[in-house]
């Protein structure tokens, strides 16, 4: 079960706090608005992390 965090505005965002959250070995999953993963490069994506890591993703995101 996964819990939202955050919304970014582009791939490019998202991508960007996945890389974070994998660096401090904690699992990611990004979702595009629309759900096509290959052509939503522009559109607000969705960052989840899973259920219970919640504290720990906004404990990085603090630090940053």
């Amino acid at each position: 079960m996964w819990y939202r965090l955050l919304e970014t505005k582009s791939a490019y965002t998202a991508e960007m706090w996945k890389a974070l959250f994998n660096a401090e070995a904690l699992s990611v999953l990004v979702v595009p608005a629309s759900s096509w993963a290959e052509e939503a490069e522009m559109e607000p994506h969705a960052v989840y992390v899973p259920w219970g890591k919640g504290h720990v993703a906004r404990e990085i995101m603090r630090k940053v």
